[in-house]
């Protein structure tokens, strides 16, 4: 046996053995007791989280990180070095979520509510990555003095990555139609994008080699604008595996990369794999990306003649591939299943790159010059509404989603059985390589 396969199945045992055991890590790593209660000086270490009614704060102190919720007002900053006074609290589960191992998985332990906050030092965080923060939030405010509200939070959420913008109205109806992950810092949505990104620019006439480091640099461009949370550089991995794959012409290769990549990343953190949604939907994107499209593009061949044709159907198989990939990992999380979710991923997803590429030349613009920003507002704000009338639309369905709560693990294991059995089962029939 080779090498790299014996590395493989080590992997991949490691990889199972985290998933069983990471209960137990993070009963152990879950203190017992609370710190001792009053003053605790601490340290902004993330971008600030601003909600509609409140902001989230993720505090450093010597025992470890506490988020702290509190009013929108005053505003605080990455970097800020804070004197907080209040009761610290271990998190607690609520209709059926366990937010205790949600926080858990980032460090995590305590929560504050409402404290009362001074701050006493600002600027003491990371020069590198405060300067990106002050760029993003910067950006932020100039395009939120031009285009109005909905559309702004549209093109916030796929450019910036700001969903906090996002009405009550809006997040639903993306739940409804299955399309939250457009706005979302995820694998599965950096995977989607960059894939399609590449077929746009091989279909301009650029190479394979060519497209893959211009989409590389845009992915790193990216991650940077949003300041760089783990989260995105998680997905930018993900999206750079894939692109490499493709680049060398060899999809297989990309399961073997993503599994060494995973095995990393556990090794730092072994509760991702559990309890980090995130990153189960950027893997599952991935193997959707090369085991599911592979197979839509044979019965497509038979079908297409012209060679735009095959672009566009390029296209809506990297969506749907995707998507077939993680539907049950978003019911078994969130409890709903969107009937309508294919057709409206298909309506909106291939349009998701020429939307972005717009919005960042308008963002752009403003930067250079506010008047040029209002004359370019228009094309990024038509893009915006396109995507809003669709989501509207079909979220005003009567069927177009179904709660089922507390579905069962086992539904879950079953679809996922049946799924590589179909896949297995078309390979050896059809012979198909990956």
């Amino acid at each position: 046996m080779k090498i790299s396969n014996i590395f493989l199945i080590i992997c991949l045992i490691f990889i199972v053995m985290v998933f069983f055991v990471s209960p137990k890590i993070i009963e152990r790593k879950i203190p017992k007791s609370l710190p001792e209660e009053g003053i605790i000086i601490g340290k902004t270490i993330k971008d600030p989280d601003l909600r509609s009614d409140n902001t989230k704060l993720t505090i450093q102190i010597d025992k470890g990180k506490i988020l702290v919720t509190t009013s929108s007002y005053p505003e605080y900053f990455y970097g800020d070095v804070l004197k907080i006074e209040g009761k610290i609290q271990i998190p607690q589960e609520f209709e059926g979520f366990n937010y205790k191992n949600y926080l858990a998985k980032d460090g995590i332990y305590y929560v504050m509510y409402w404290p009362k906050i001074e701050i006493m030092e600002k600027n003491k965080g990371n020069p590198i990555f405060s300067t990106i923060l002050k760029f993003k939030n910067n950006l932020t405010g100039r395009i939120e003095k031009i285009m109005p509200f909905p559309e702004i939070s549209i093109l916030e959420g796929l450019i910036l990555g700001n969903k906090q913008i996002f009405s009550e109205k809006i997040k639903n109806d993306l739940s409804i139609t299955g399309t939250s992950h457009i706005t979302a810092i995820s694998g599965m949505n950096i995977v989607i994008i960059s894939n399609i990104l590449m077929f746009v620019l091989i279909g301009l006439g650029m190479w394979r080699k060519q497209a893959f480091w211009f989409v590389l640099v845009l992915i790193f461009l990216f991650i940077l604008m949003v300041g760089a949370p783990a989260s995105a550089v998680r997905a930018g991995i993900m999206g750079a595996i894939l692109l490499y794959a493709q680049k060398i012409g060899r999809l297989s290769n990309a399961a073997r990369i993503m599994v060494f990549a995973a095995t990393i990343m556990l090794i730092f953190n072994p509760l991702l794999l559990r309890y980090d949604i995130g990153f189960q939907l950027s893997f599952l994107a991935v193997l959707g990306l090369i085991y599911i499209k592979p197979i839509f593009d044979e019965w497509l061949k038979k079908f297409q003649k012209r060679e735009q044709i095959s672009f566009l159907l390029e296209i809506i198989t990297t969506t749907v591939a995707a998507q077939i990939a993680v539907l049950p990992v978003l019911v078994y999380n969130f409890g709903k299943i969107s009937f309508i979710s294919p057709l409206t991923n298909v309506l909106i997803v291939p349009l998701i790159p020429f939307i972005t590429a717009i919005g960042l030349v308008f963002i752009g613009s403003t930067l250079i010059w506010s008047f040029l920003g209002k004359i370019l507002l228009w094309p990024a704000y038509l893009g915006s509404t396109y995507i809003l009338r669709i989501i509207d639309w079909f979220a005003k369905i009567p069927w177009a989603a179904k709660q089922i709560p507390n579905l069962h693990w086992i539904w879950l294991m079953g679809y996922y059985v049946l799924l590589i059995f179909g896949i297995w089962f078309y390979m050896k029939k059809t012979k198909l390589r990956y």
